[in-house]
């Protein structure tokens, strides 16, 4: 089944110092051919997924790889979508591509070993090897490599400190991380270095180009991928998978987990119920009215 709209997720670390002069021009292009996204823009490169028709795409994708600091070397994959998973367009500017926090850790001076999804599994599966999910927790919850270690970090800022309170260069001797697409977990195998650390790996493309590029009856994947885009998640083949997404904080929520009691569609889950206040759930709860009407009418509701 041909879909129509094409989605590429893309990322690279490097030397970007006119990335204010660049966003202009990025964006004048993506609303020109119809592409809608997040695109991070830093002096250390340039990080996002966007959607759009197959002209547009590569318009955009076009004039991204004109610029030398992205003309080789961008991590890029592509995959499908049956509906447009972004609701508009954002070209931002940022101190970090990905956030850590922790200023000098950069991939374009030191980054740990790249492997390719195709090796990954003789990798993981060495007795001496500690495989860490760079992901934070919600993310971790709905699927990950079989034997990995879940950091129970919320945000990527709390990496370096479960690291140093966990691992040693002298006892963990090779260490193997991996991420959605790679970003997080380049820049994390830098901050290992950085720490001493010798014998570090990751995975080439991350999680989604392993769901690619791997058969599912050799895959050592177990569950589903969280994306940040309306598909919500991915499986085998980068195929939309089936977990929904809860409005109140944008969590993954299975069939399961709907039938919990904190959970109300369009307005908050078992997640959130109790950190969101009492002005925010009936605020959801009158925009999702909004959208269920503009539904029942076959109209586009403006806030979607």
């Amino acid at each position: 089944m041909n879909l129509p709209y094409v989605v590429a997720a893309l990322y690279k670390f490097a030397d970007f110092p006119d990335y204010k002069e660049f966003q202009p021009k990025l964006l004048t292009c993506c609303k020109k051919h119809k592409v809608y996204g997040t695109l991070l823009l830093a002096e250390e490169g340039i990080n996002g997924t966007i959607a759009g028709p197959r002209e547009g795409i590569d318009a955009v994708m076009l004039l991204i790889r004109t610029h030398p600091a992205f003309k080789e070397g961008l991590e890029y994959k592509e995959s499908f979508a049956s509906q447009q998973p972004f609701l508009r367009t954002k070209i931002r500017l940022k101190k970090e591509i990905v956030t850590l926090g922790i200023p000098g850790i950069s991939p374009v001076k030191t980054v740990g070993e790249y492997v390719e999804p195709e090796d990954w599994n003789n990798l993981i599966q060495q007795d001496d090897v500690v495989l860490i999910d760079c992901r934070n927790d919600y993310e971790y919850e709905i699927g990950t490599f079989k034997g990995a270690t879940n950091p129970n970090t919320e945000t990527f800022r709390e990496f370096p400190d479960y690291i140093k309170k966990n691992f040693t260069p002298e006892k963990h001797k090779k260490i193997a991380t991996f991420c959605t697409g790679g970003i997080r977990c380049e820049k994390s195998t830098s901050l290992l270095k950085e720490m001493g650390f010798e014998e570090v790996y990751h995975l080439k493309g991350g999680i989604l180009k392993y769901l690619e590029t791997v058969p599912q009856e050799t895959s050592l994947w177990k569950g589903e991928c969280f994306v940040f885009d309306n598909r919500v998640a991915v499986t085998h083949g980068v195929e939309e998978g089936q977990y929904d997404q809860c409005y109140g904080c944008r969590y993954p929520v299975s069939d399961e987990q709907k039938q919990h009691p904190h959970y109300k569609e369009g307005v908050h889950c078992h997640r959130c119920y109790d950190k969101r206040s009492a002005d925010q759930h009936r605020i959801a709860e009158t925009r999702h009215r909004q959208v269920q009407i503009a539904k029942e009418k076959g109209i586009k509701h403006l806030g979607r």
